[in-house]
């Protein structure tokens, strides 16, 4: 997934027209040129993902559960595999999917008008995208491994980096950020003084804070100043994952 993409592909898995045609709408006044592929079952979804390079594909949770799993290996097993969105309706029984089920990308509510469809676009867009992100944290080494990490992500994220926080403040001037990761313990300004500094300057940054300490209250200082989410090292390319899944509005799928 590249950041100068031309358009996003969107398959819409609905066995309502009215569903489908909801998409449709939301697509045509996106923020970012999509061209919205449509399905009214499995197996002509599975048709689509043959004969298209699909970046998105909203999967009903209406449409039967063994038609469901079929797709979703299918999508898996594409050249390019999309990101796969189960959407169900208020209160469905989410917790209840199936192992198969457990491998997409993201379940959520499925929109019942046009204000709620365009929304859920957007936040596809953002997910599909590539993120700039902001790396800060004072030890080369830990930099290292934390953007090897970040570069595992199942989102396409680009990555700079600053050693303290007054150089982070600097670079996040640009405007070109998107999300920061934060350490928490760094000389000069600590991670919750330029987490409060960022959010001051920039309230609509997202900003996830990284710390080596288990210590509840560090948490609470985080989340209090803003921060987005809070990580304890060592952390793993699916805990990553998982944040981005919050911060994109995409929440992830239960693990069995």
């Amino acid at each position: 997934m590249d950041g100068d993409l031309a358009f996003l592909r969107m398959l819409a898995v609905y066995g309502q027209e009215h569903e489908r045609d909801l998409l449709r709408q939301a697509a045509a006044s996106a923020s970012f040129p999509i061209e919205i592929v449509e399905a009214g079952d499995a197996s002509s979804a599975r048709a689509a993902l043959a004969g298209n390079n699909i970046d998105i594909a909203f999967l009903d949770c209406a449409i039967a559960p063994p038609e469901r799993a079929a797709f979703i290996s299918a999508a898996r097993a594409a050249a390019q595999p999309p990101f796969v969105i189960l959407t169900a309706t208020a209160g469905s029984a989410a917790a209840n999917l199936s192992a198969e089920e457990a491998s997409v990308d993201g379940v959520v509510a499925k929109p019942t008008g046009l204000d709620e469809a365009r929304d859920l676009v957007e936040r596809c867009i953002r997910a599909r995208r590539k993120s700039q992100v902001l790396l800060v944290d004072d030890s080369a080494t830990m930099r290292s491994i934390v953007r090897k990490i970040l570069a595992s992500s199942r989102f396409p994220l680009e990555v700079s980096e600053a050693q303290e926080g007054v150089e982070a403040l600097r670079q996040i001037g640009s405007g070109k950020f998107d999300i920061v990761f934060l350490d928490y313990n760094m000389p000069g300004l600590n991670g919750v003084e330029t987490l409060a500094e960022i959010k001051r300057q920039y309230p609509r940054l997202e900003v996830v804070m990284i710390t080596s300490t288990a210590e509840e209250a560090v948490a609470e200082r985080a989340r209090a100043a803003g921060a987005a989410a809070f990580i304890k090292k060592p952390f793993y390319p699916s805990d990553i994952d998982a944040v981005l899944h919050c911060i994109f509005g995409l929440r992830p799928a239960k693990k069995n």
